[in-house]
């Protein structure tokens, strides 16, 4: 059995695994594969083959490294559950939906980084094949969203409906959540559309989201550090050693 130190010292540590995701995914979506800006929705099949046969080992390289990436957002799902059951006082509805929308998105991560793999792995593939893996990925990646509205629909519902006059989960942080749900619901039409600013590489397709899902990471990293002491129902500890990792 974990004492209480020691579990707090866990608490502290998955904290920080939700900035580990997003480096991974940030830095090998970026300078390395060099998927950022991502390719326009509208590039016909030799546009995109030439991106892979240019760039095949970096994409390689860049998507391992968000495969590696997508097995952090497991214990950030963990700890997000852990601090909607807090709120709920065990385990509950909000907490079991947090689980396992959690659990989908590191599907929907680790999933279109194999597809971007796949389409790198062979240069003398044919450049239709190419084009629908590319576009498989993409799609995945930025539309197939909706698993993950439950993520934060639980957080929503667990800060605002929470009735304690000094809620775990700061209420500015439920609204702050609010307004995260509304940036992502545009997210679902990038299907319809390959140009303007609701594709894959628009603003509200990509841009604006994209943005918004990074902030949220500090935000929700705040609101677990606050009520850091609360998870377990223990009584507050000194702020020297809630500071200490």
């Amino acid at each position: 059995m974990l004492s209480p130190q020691a579990n707090l010292r866990l608490l502290q540590r998955t904290s920080w695994s939700g900035f580990v995701y997003i480096a991974f995914l940030l830095v090998g979506i970026w300078p390395i594969a060099g998927f950022f800006p991502s390719q326009p929705a509208y590039w016909n099949a030799a546009q995109i083959t030439r991106v892979y046969h240019d760039n095949a080992t970096w994409i390689r390289f860049g998507m391992i490294m968000v495969l590696v990436g997508s097995m952090f957002y497991v214990p950030w799902t963990a700890i997000l559950a852990k601090l909607i059951s807090a709120v709920e006082g065990k385990p509950g509805i909000l907490t079991y939906c947090q689980l396992i929308a959690g659990c989908t998105n590191v599907l929907l991560t680790a999933y279109p980084a194999g597809w971007w793999l796949t389409a790198s792995f062979r240069g003398d593939r044919d450049p239709q094949i190419i084009q629908l893996l590319n576009d498989i990925a993409w799609l995945q990646f930025l539309g197939v969203i909706a698993p993950f509205y439950f993520v934060v629909i639980s957080i929503i519902y667990a800060s605002l409906a929470d009735e304690d006059p000094d809620p775990i989960i700061p209420r500015w942080v439920g609204w702050f959540n609010v307004f995260f749900m509304l940036d992502l619901i545009p997210l679902s039409i990038i299907f319809l559309f390959k140009t303007g600013p609701f594709a894959w590489n628009g603003l509200f397709g990509f841009y604006l989201p994209f943005a918004t899902f990074f902030v949220w990471f500090f935000v929700m990293y705040y609101a677990i550090r606050k009520s850091l002491h609360r998870l377990d129902g223990s009584p507050a500890v000194p702020a020297t050693a809630a500071r200490a990792a």
